[in-house]
């Protein structure tokens, strides 16, 4: 409930995005780098994902993934850093309230659909490698696409309910967020209402949306260990986990950074930490993702090849 004392003042209709505003001598810096990776970020991405549709031996269950996550990665991106290049060339930092909650459920929802699409990557890998014999079964094409449009549809579905909740909220005292994007914690404290019934729900959706994925992989990867363990040939154990430690470094980069965001509480001395832990997860993790899971991948490095000598062949 909100508290009587501010059924009088005015409600809040837009707010203002701090961002890197209270680093002024770094603005042109700051704006150089981050336009030098979201055009890196979009590229590659891109690129993946084009790679993907167009060649015919990628049309794997591995690869349908890894064209889903680079899909995502590029509209991840799109949401976050556009606008934080804005805030670099502009001292207007304001953004409207309906604008600050669509953002928020476009962020969300990536955020949500990236954890749910991690852990079906690592049930892929795990079945690919301890249960080989049953895999074209288990990852038909179907199922496939089962598997990746419930990832989309729950992360969006999940944003919708928390962005909802929030355009519930009364919002008639400080309007300055302290952080690069709308995010839920910042929209929360800045509300006049009572936060814990937000907390509770967003916990909640937490933990069926973020926590239950990541423990699922967690399960996956102990399995997955197990048994390269048992392979007899160290040359085997070593091709075979190379198959899957780009998926393990990405997820730890991954979680790590959103569980210490979203599990620890903000104070004042973990606030400038937690906006700079974002950056990881928001800008670093979309630009690596094409670097770590594709591009040193022999399979997309000889379709990227074959596409490159079709494009000369068409020059000449």
């Amino acid at each position: 409930m909100a508290n009587p004392e501010w059924g009088n003042q005015t409600v809040l209709t837009e707010f203002i995005l701090v961002g890197f505003g209270n680093l002024p001598e770094l603005q042109t810096l700051l704006f150089l780098l981050f336009l030098v990776i979201y055009i890196a970020t979009m590229a590659g991405n891109i690129l993946i994902f084009v790679l993907v549709v167009a060649d015919q031996h990628l049309h794997t269950p591995m690869y349908f993934f890894l064209g889903n996550l680079s899909c995502l990665e590029t509209c991840y991106t799109s949401t976050i850093l556009p606008r934080v290049l804005a805030g670099l060339l502009s001292v207007d930092r304001t953004i409207s309230f309906s604008l600050c909650l669509t953002q928020y459920y476009f962020f969300g929802s990536l955020v949500v659909t990236e954890c749910l699409l991690l852990s079906v990557m690592s049930y892929d890998r795990y079945l690919a490698i301890c249960n080989p014999l049953h895999y074209a079964a288990h990852m038909s094409g179907r199922a496939c696409l089962q598997l990746a449009g419930g990832s989309w549809i729950g992360g969006f579905l999940c944003s919708g309910i928390l962005t909802l909740s929030i355009s519930q909220l009364t919002f008639c005292g400080p309007n300055v967020i302290d952080h690069l994007f709308c995010d839920f914690i910042p929209l929360i404290n800045l509300s006049c209402n009572d936060p814990h019934l937000m907390e509770i729900l967003a916990f909640t959706l937490g933990f069926l949306f973020s926590l239950v994925p990541f423990l699922l992989i967690i399960m996956s990867y102990i399995r997955i260990i197990t048994t390269i363990l048992r392979i007899p040939s160290a040359i085997g154990r070593q091709k075979t986990f190379s198959t899957c430690s780009s998926h393990l470094i990405v997820v730890s980069i991954y979680y790590a950074t959103l569980l210490i965001v979203y599990m620890f509480p903000t104070t004042d001395i973990l606030n400038d930490f937690k906006k700079g832990l974002s950056i990881i997860y928001t800008v670093l993790t979309p630009l690596v993702n094409p670097l770590i899971y594709s591009l040193r991948n022999k399979e997309v490095q000889e379709a990227l090849r074959k596409a490159c000598g079709k494009f000369i062949l068409g020059l000449c």
